[in-house]
């Protein structure tokens, strides 16, 4: 009878406390993620159905990279400008159409454009998801918020990646429709469940640069100041946040460290004598522990700051892919992928939570937007510096390289978010400025 309250109570601190709203959103995000088809199989469908030389999947998918950078910006402007319902309904509506004529189209040019399209649109919708969260959820409990939807995407992406190779057997075009089909779907659900959460601009005081406004995270913005002057934050003013463009850095230092794991590692385990599949195998340890152990690990978390949390993240996965530099066997490889699963646990949710800490209600989405924006260039950078470390200097320098980046990228997060002990403030970030902070 203990045992089941204990769990009973395990549960609601896990999953309690969140308005409706944020479940149709996590809902969202699992049916997008189950039917998130295409984009590990474009190389093999370009190679192996289309014909094409591997240099041509490469452009495409640098192309689809190009695109989502693009589209993390534009889709954070639009966010704040136009809604954030407004922006998931128009950019999922628009993956959608263009996942299925990609499916279509056999011209080598039309590839490459529907493919940018592609990454424009699917990662538009991201900053206004994450932005929505933000607005819907309180900055105590956003760290367990993002870590559930960060599972829900691990969960749909495991389940979509070993459905695919069935479905691709009937044909690749199935792909591209089941893809299209379960994006569509999530559009009629933020259609009829989300309501918008964007908060109405705060007034600005009266003189230039003297906004003292403050907006709620709950999607109610609320103003103080003599004028009636909204308050309006550009890119520029983002860029010129200094403290966040400094989490934006080192978000793409550790992010370039865990790409890793998508392209340098398969190299070495080849160097190694070691098979495709048994990297498979290897890989998918990734995605299975994140379903097993993102729940648990962030419950037992839930009392550290965000700071220690990215610290802590950035160590397992520095580390992790270092003691890589010592493997030979399958087992000593899954166990460096163990580890630096790890620190993607601990690190994940706690640099989204902390990047919504940081961004006035209004301007969520242009810093969401600037965040995303890292992660692209981080798998850009990443593979591709990876890759000439590997040619020049051989793989045990890739992953000493990784170890001193992440160990740089730990120190620079606790540095950056330690507690500042003012007495008119709490320590921790303060989420509801509307002036930024240097």
């Amino acid at each position: 009878m203990r045992v089941g309250t204990q769990a009973a109570r395990a549960v609601r601190e896990t999953v309690g406390g969140f308005p409706s709203q944020y479940w149709w959103l996590w809902t969202s995000t699992l049916i997008n993620r189950l039917g998130g088809f295409v984009v590990p199989f474009l190389a093999l469908y370009l190679t192996v159905r289309r014909g094409y030389s591997p240099s041509y999947a490469g452009l495409v998918a640098a192309l689809f990279g190009l695109g989502g950078a693009a589209g993390a910006v534009i889709g954070g402007v639009l966010a704040d400008r136009v809604g954030r319902r407004r922006t998931l309904l128009v950019s999922q509506v628009a993956a959608a159409l263009a996942t299925a004529v990609l499916g279509l189209v056999v011209n080598p040019l039309g590839i490459a454009l529907f493919a940018t399209l592609l990454g424009l649109t699917a990662n538009a919708s991201r900053p206004a998801l994450q932005a929505m969260i933000a607005d819907l959820v309180p900055a105590k409990d956003r760290v367990r918020a993002f870590s559930l939807n960060y599972w829900a995407v691990n969960i749909g992406f495991g389940v979509s990646a070993a459905a695919a190779g069935f479905i691709a057997a009937a044909g690749y075009l199935w792909l591209f429709l089941g893809d299209a089909a379960t994006t569509l779907l999530c559009a009629v659900v933020v259609f009829v469940k989300a309501k918008e959460t964007l908060a109405a601009p705060a007034p600005r005081e009266a003189g230039p640069g003297t906004g003292i406004g403050t907006a709620t995270g709950t999607g109610t913005g609320t103003g103080t100041g003599t004028g009636t002057e909204p308050v309006r934050i550009t890119l520029k003013d983002v860029v010129r946040h200094r403290r966040f463009m400094a989490l934006v850095a080192l978000t793409f230092l550790i992010g370039s460290v865990q790409q890793q794991g998508n392209s340098t590692l398969a190299i070495d385990m080849g160097l190694h004598g070691l098979s495709a599949r048994q990297f498979g195998l290897v890989a998918a340890l990734n995605g299975v522990v994140i379903v097993l152990l993102q729940i648990p690990l962030t419950r037992a978390l839930r009392a550290h700051r965000s700071g220690s949390l990215l610290a802590a993240g950035s160590l397992l996965l520095a580390w992790g892919f270092g003691l890589t530099a010592f493997a030979g066997s399958v087992g000593f490889y899954a166990f460096t992928v163990v580890v630096w699963t790890l620190g993607e646990i601990v690190h994940m949710p706690a640099s989204m939570s902390v990047v919504a800490d940081l961004a006035p209600a209004t301007a969520r989405g242009r810093y969401q937007g600037m965040y995303s924006l890292s992660w692209s260039a981080a798998a850009f950078a990443g593979p591709l510096a990876g890759g000439l470390v590997l040619d020049h200097l051989g793989s045990d320098a890739v992953w000493i390289a990784c170890t001193a980046v992440g160990t740089v990228a730990a120190a620079g997060y606790h540095l950056l978010l330690r507690p500042r002990p003012h007495p008119e403030r709490p320590a921790e970030l303060t989420p509801t400025r509307l002036t930024l902070p240097s």
